[in-house]
């Protein structure tokens, strides 16, 4: 039977969480009538994280896992669990499942029966279910972000950042196989791609149920990622990286 689903999980020193991500996906495989490939891409982990999804692989070996000593970022990741894809859809979302699995259903019905190219998550939908508490700097820092990817480089998508975005295989693959960006703005650099290539994206609410956890430096990955960005069209336009 070929493979349906992709699901690519990437994960940074999850070692307070990953236990339970893997026992729900175990439960969520064992209720869907097609066939399903998940791939953890450990990147880097600096915690027991490894050889929690080894120990527990071993004895449920149809998952997979890409594991490498130095981390390189979400971005990189991705791409790699895209370019190791071999399902007709292609997903990827955080690791501790903070949109639920009940959703990868609903972005394979728009990327198969509506027959759009992406299908991306949405958290600042007014049908979505999205109140995380944050501090002072970190929410005045995501609405700058915001303001700015949305008026000069993606127009009119307000949230790149949702960790679930869904696509065909071969728009993944037109899609990864260019992505240049490891770190967190690499779903600007998709989208930017997207808009360009003209592909078709769908929208859809989502439901937050995660942890909240962040490993995350807020300033300096703030700076990187406003630099990644407004490297974009400069890479586009003027050095046809793409």
């Amino acid at each position: 039977m070929p493979v349906k689903l992709s699901l690519i999980i990437p994960v940074y020193n999850a070692e307070s969480f990953i236990y339970d991500t893997l026992i729900q996906l175990i439960e969520w495989r064992k209720n869907i009538n097609y066939k399903a490939e998940i791939i953890f891409v450990n990147d880097g982990s600096t915690d027991s994280t490894n050889k929690i999804l080894e120990n527990f692989i071993n004895k449920n070996n149809d998952l997979k896992l890409i594991s490498y000593t130095r981390n390189q970022g979400k971005g990189y990741a991705v791409k790699t669990g895209m370019m190791e894809a071999q399902g007709e859809f292609r997903i990827f979302t955080d690791a501790d499942i903070p949109y639920g699995l009940a959703e990868l259903d609903r972005i394979i019905y728009y990327l198969d029966f509506k027959e759009f190219d992406i299908c991306i998550g949405n958290r600042k939908s007014i049908n979505s279910e999205y109140d995380v508490k944050m501090g002072f700097l970190r929410k005045l820092s995501s609405k700058l972000f915001t303001v700015i990817i949305s008026r000069y480089v993606v127009t009119g998508v307000n949230d790149t950042q949702c960790g679930l975005k869904g696509f065909r295989a071969d728009i993944a693959d037109k899609l990864f196989s260019k992505l240049q960006l490891k770190g967190f703005a690499f779903d600007v650099e998709v989208l930017y791609l997207c808009y360009k290539y003209e592909f078709e994206i769908k929208r859809i609410p989502v439901k937050f149920q995660g942890n909240n956890m962040s490993t995350i430096n807020l300033f300096s990955t703030s700076l990187n990622m406003i630099w990644d960005v407004f490297c974009l069209p400069i890479k586009y336009h003027l050095l046809k990286k793409y």
